[in-house]
């Protein structure tokens, strides 16, 4: 195989990575606070599969980690109680069996303890990282702006809101949750306002991913065309060789 097959090969891989992240994100489009990736890309110099007085090195191309976008989705009204979106920077903080995590996805409900948790299961965090309890027999949930949650006037917690100066720490671990791979401590976050009764939409444009997966689709395409160009002229130089023998 030469330099040709090897750096096409490299090159089709990544862009086989990079249509499963495209799909992922067109499949959680309408995931309340899911935020939009895409594949960030190098090249890699490696020493030439077949010299033939090319001009080493010959550059690979790999992938290099998944950029992800934090910002906005749009607002809709849900007017569940324990619906609570984020209007501006920040994620609450959730507790669970694996530890601390970090989400934009508010859909809250209520267990059977009491206690204000995610859809999957994790405690809601307060402003100071204990659990928010609520007493059913207390009437209507309140929740303010700046996170206070309440019933019959009685404050009963504070939703926390908790930001990074450095966003690229956090890694994504599954049910629209982030962990903190970093020292780097969450620092509670005030410009932030609570809207009770909305959820934070998805901020994926699906027009622009399915026009990003049309050009991912075609350039493997192409790829795979000069490679097979490339194979085709290798063993028509071989079969003429052995005939000039």
């Amino acid at each position: 195989m030469d330099n040709t097959l090897f750096v096409g090969l490299s090159r089709q891989m990544v862009l086989r990575r990079e249509m499963d992240i495209i799909a992922n994100n067109i499949a959680n489009a309408d995931t309340s606070g899911f935020k939009v990736e895409s594949l960030m890309t190098k090249t890699e110099p490696k020493a030439p599969a077949t010299t033939f007085g090319a001009p080493p090195p010959v550059k690979f191309v790999t992938s290099d980690g998944v950029a992800r976008d934090f910002s906005q989705g749009a607002l809709r009204r849900t007017d569940a109680p324990f619906d609570v979106a984020i209007e501006g920077e920040g994620f609450f903080r959730v507790n669970g069996p694996e530890g601390e995590r970090y989400t934009r996805d508010g859909r809250f409900r209520m267990d059977e303890g009491g206690r204000l948790v995610t859809d999957n299961g994790s405690a809601v965090a307060d402003d100071g990282g204990g659990e928010i309890v609520i007493d059913p027999e207390q009437g209507a949930v309140s929740i303010s702006q700046d996170g206070v949650v309440s019933q019959n006037n009685q404050r009963i917690g504070k939703i926390g809101v908790f930001g990074f100066d450095n966003l690229s720490t956090l890694e994504k671990t599954g049910d629209n949750q982030y962990r903190n791979t970093s020292n780097q401590l969450a620092a509670p976050v005030t410009t932030a306002k609570l809207r009770q009764g909305m959820l934070e939409g998805s901020n994926v444009r699906p027009i622009l991913e399915i026009t990003r997966m049309i050009e991912v689709s075609r350039a493997y395409e192409s790829m795979a065309r000069l490679m097979e160009s490339n194979s085709e002229l290798s063993k028509s130089a071989v079969q003429r060789m052995g005939r000039i023998q």
